[in-house]
């Protein structure tokens, strides 16, 4: 969608013969493209047939892209949307991906920019459509799933080995210094990996129902301080603060594994969502009824839209504040399938610039 001819002419031509391949796919992915150069004729379409991925300029004559994106989102578009547009400014792309787009390739851009943006958008609407499919298909859709998950895992291992042979042939120089670009990317892959696998073994363990569940008296103060621990590099790093305030022997009967997860993943968030010398704090409150666990954090915070969405699998806040931040998109739903699994309920509380704060409410036995 888009006012001028000259645009649209040449998407057409750098994605007609372009094409998105996985593993265990039966066919690739290809593009049939329609046009659209108003908001109001995009709207046509819309409402005529289905589309898959929308690329959507802003200043268009009549209903502007921001317009179409809040129609896209009222009526409940089954597609992705990726804002295009030369006046690309902050508040612009905060809006459009606070209300739904995915995400934001400012004009110019280069045929292979165009082409990875479409490629990871296409990766991104396959597996949320996937993961839709799970609860209704069987174990076959399961480790498709998985397996494509996977696959995602030979890029950064690629990318790695690359560093590394260039690294051994001393091709950028002799001293370790001519490296610290290529040994920080490194990590940053590595760290993505970490992530990647954990939460593929938890949503595995989650969804396959074999993993038999050992309900036994644990120590939320333990485990609480081992997850603390875990995340105690990454915090050095960004010079935040750990507090953790509770009792000792907070006692619950659960699964050990269960609880685990929950703290890892909620205390991880607070960390990487934080500000640079910022705070995050853990509480765990024994009440008559249920036991409360909290973690707050003095991090970036979230919109109230982000916050509607922010327990879907494979949802990540996209924003200038997050683009460095590592992560799957699937820790917080595996996070609330934990807790949903003991019995007890997730909330959160978001204010932008200010902070977070998880309330995880599990019932006494």
């Amino acid at each position: 969608m888009d006012d001028e001819p000259g645009i649209r002419s040449g998407i057409i031509r750098i994605l007609r013969n372009f094409s998105v391949s996985y593993p265990f796919m039966e066919e690739d992915f290809n593009f049939e493209i329609i046009e659209a150069e108003t908001g109001e004729q995009a709207i046509e379409i819309i409402n005529s047939q289905q589309i898959d991925i929308i690329l959507l300029d802003n200043q268009l004559p009549g209903i502007n892209g921001i317009e179409v994106l809040e129609y896209i989102r009222k009526i409940q578009y089954d597609a992705l949307v990726m804002m295009i547009t030369s006046y690309a400014s902050l508040d612009l792309a905060v809006k459009a991906t606070n209300i739904g787009a995915y995400n934001f390739v400012p004009k110019p851009f280069t045929p292979q920019e165009l082409k990875s943006a479409v490629e990871n958008i296409t990766k991104h609407l396959y597996l949320k459509r996937m993961t839709r499919k799970m609860n209704k298909e069987g174990k076959q859709i399961r480790f498709q799933f998985l397996s494509v998950l996977s696959h995602e895992l030979k890029s950064p291992i690629n990318a790695i080995e690359g560093y590394l042979k260039i690294m051994q042939d001393k091709q950028v120089g002799e001293k370790i210094e001519d490296y610290a670009v290529m040994i920080d990317r490194s990590i940053e892959r590595l760290k993505g990996m970490r992530t990647l696998i954990m939460d593929l073994l938890d949503l595995t363990r989650l969804e396959s129902g074999k993993k038999m569940r050992s309900i036994e008296k644990v120590d939320l103060f333990e485990i609480a301080k081992m997850a603390m621990d875990s995340m105690e590099p990454l915090a050095i790093q960004k010079q935040v603060k750990l507090y953790l305030d509770g009792e000792e022997n907070t006692i619950l009967l659960s699964d050990k594994d269960e609880m685990e997860i929950i703290f890892n993943n909620l205390i991880s968030n607070a960390v990487k969502y934080n500000k640079d010398e910022g705070k995050v704090f853990v509480s765990l409150r024994k009440e008559s009824k249920s036991t409360k666990i909290i973690v707050e954090d003095t991090g970036i915070g979230m919109t109230k839209e982000d916050m509607e969405k922010l327990f879907q699998e494979f949802v990540r806040i996209r924003n200038s504040k997050t683009k460095n931040v590592t992560g799957s998109g699937l820790g917080l739903s595996i996070a609330k399938k934990m807790v949903e699994l003991n019995g007890g309920t997730i909330e959160v509380e978001s204010t932008p610039d200010v902070g977070s704060k998880f309330i995880v409410s599990l019932p006494n036995n």
